[in-house]
């Protein structure tokens, strides 16, 4: 992930609505972001793209949220999907990735969840202040801009959710707080931990995970259980060798010393666009 444009949002934490246990307990500090995030790779390739994207306000209560959308170029209307981003916040990959979204022929918008929040110099300071967003705020934010993009004159009116690490979390959260979705796509996220929160899902939950991350795959075994008692679709794939973020790892130039964490890594990012694109195809 990059840090133009405001590096910012995530890093909250993957509960029910109002519980910020386990948002604050994700990711206590921010971790420093690999040298992918930093560099200029994702703004080079965005910059050559041939799609219309713009940013746009979107009211949210008393707040106004900053929000990336891309079109694809398509003749009829098409579904849309909300990309919630990582700890990094607005980076350039955020932005690339809702690029590549829009290739595969969705609208995507990505809301900047920091929007109104000035003076984040650093790493740390965007990640402590993602950690301390208020869950209610993130679902507000998160349906004002599920609201907006449904009712786009390019829009069919179907809208799903995908997030990453921290927003994989909040996307899962979203699904228990949001009836209307079509999908949660879930890359590598916390899930929700309580049979209430996964009882108010009603969309399916496609799960994307690495399989060097025992920090989140340790928690798969519950979720399956829990969704599975309560008669929710929770599809999961676990990519071997791949570690955390791998979409974004996967997606960057191969670094020279991390030749074959880099070639899983890629390896876990094209084979999870092949299964998200056939998903999205049925939206």
């Amino acid at each position: 992930m990059k840090s133009s444009i405001a590096a910012l949002l995530l890093i909250a934490g993957s509960a029910f609505a109002q519980d910020t246990t386990t948002a604050h307990a994700e990711h206590a500090a921010a971790p420093m972001p690999p040298a992918s995030v930093s560099s200029d790779w994702a703004k080079q390739r965005l910059e050559s793209s041939p799609r219309h994207r713009e940013w746009v306000n979107v009211k949210s209560g008393n707040r106004v949220v900053s929000a990336f959308v891309v079109y694809p170029e398509v003749k009829a209307k098409a579904p849309a999907v909300v990309v919630i981003h990582e700890i990094f916040g607005m980076s350039d990959w955020v932005q690339l990735l809702a690029d590549e979204l829009a290739e595969s022929g969705v609208i995507a918008i990505a809301p900047d969840l920091l929007s109104g929040v000035s003076g984040l110099t650093d790493n740390n300071a965007i990640g402590k202040a993602i950690r301390d967003l208020p869950p209610d705020q993130i679902t507000a934010d998160l349906n004002a801009v599920t609201d907006y993009v449904s009712k786009l004159p390019a829009a069919n009116g179907k809208v799903a959710v995908a997030g990453f690490c921290w927003g994989g979390g909040q996307a899962f959260r979203f699904a228990t707080n949001r009836p209307t979705l079509s999908a949660a796509f879930v890359f590598y996220g916390n899930p929700p931990d309580s049979p209430e929160a996964i009882a108010a899902i009603k969309a399916p939950v496609y799960g994307f995970y690495a399989g060097n991350d025992a920090r989140i795959g340790a928690t798969i075994p519950k979720t399956q259980e829990l969704m599975k008692a309560a008669g929710k679709t929770y599809d999961i794939v676990t990519y071997d060798g791949a570690g955390h973020g791998f979409m974004r790892a996967g997606d960057a130039p191969t670094p020279p010393a991390e030749a074959a964490a880099y070639s899983a890594n890629k390896k876990a990012r094209d084979e999870a666009w092949t299964r998200w694109k056939a998903l999205l195809k049925k939206l």
